[in-house]
């Protein structure tokens, strides 16, 4: 029986740092209509406003919307009119600055250094520390030709990992590397989600693009949850109107398997 859907955002809902389009906007509030909606990724709550909360049509229902930035290491629930901080877990200052030590260092012993980029290449979202390759405001069309089958970030991740084991190091977005605390990643963040929710592991179900070894989506395979690989927003579009159809179909969404 499924009562939660959850979805990567960048990749899999929309194009990397781009608002939701109109047409996906519309679906997820069908969604809403049959069951309740979580969404989790690497950016942080300023990206969510303006990816998510600003772009679902009024008919859409945000009272079942759980948005988690910064990999599921913040939660936001809509109550009151408002959106509200449900938790937040930040990194002192301290591990900030090794964490940022090691990326310079990670930088230039592998030596992957683009000619141009575009604004900041390491944002600190306060529970989190990502790495933009070519920058926090590179162009689509840039960063999908730079590292598409993940070959150049696997080297820096690798490099990461033995500089900074206490930490979980993972893939997310086009060109990113995100960097949480040990064991801090999508798969804690939808257990959070269960807790907070109320509502077991075995009754979501989790939509992503990067749901492989070293991917940021893949800890919600490792939790067990169901999943589905999409490739871009067509195919969660097409994977949300399944959902819905079944849903819609079944009476009290019982019995339910994607």
């Amino acid at each position: 029986m499924i009562k939660l859907v959850a979805f990567d955002l960048d990749g899999t809902l929309a194009a990397s740092k781009q608002p939701l389009e109109d047409i996906m906007g519309e679906a997820l509030a069908d969604l809403l209509t049959v069951a309740h909606v979580a969404i989790i990724s690497g950016g942080d709550w300023p990206q969510f406003e303006k990816q998510v909360a600003s772009r679902l049509p009024p008919r859409a229902d945000p009272s079942k919307l759980w948005l988690m930035p910064t990999t599921g290491t913040k939660l936001y629930t809509y109550k009151e009119d408002e959106w509200h901080v449900v938790y937040a877990e930040l990194f002192s200052d301290d591990m900030k600055r090794k964490i940022l030590e090691a990326f310079d260092a990670s930088l230039d012993a592998t030596g992957f250094t683009p000619q141009k980029t575009w604004g900041e290449r390491i944002e600190d979202r306060g529970s989190q520390i990502t790495f933009s390759a070519l920058g926090q405001q590179a162009p689509i069309s840039e960063k999908q030709h730079w590292d598409p089958y993940f070959e150049k970030r696997k080297v820096i991740q690798a490099d990461l990992c033995s500089r900074l084991p206490e930490l979980s190091i993972n893939m997310g977005g086009t060109t990113s590397i995100d960097i949480t605390k040990k064991d801090v990643d999508k798969g804690y963040g939808l257990k959070r989600l269960s807790s907070e929710s109320k509502i077991p592991l075995e009754q979501m179900v989790f939509i992503g693009d990067a749901i492989f070894p070293g991917g940021n989506d893949y800890p919600a395979k490792e939790l067990g949850l169901h999943t589905v690989d999409v490739k871009n927003p067509d195919g969660t579009l097409a994977a949300i109107a399944a959902l819905v159809a079944c849903l819609s179909s079944t009476p009290n969404h019982a019995s339910i398997e994607p």
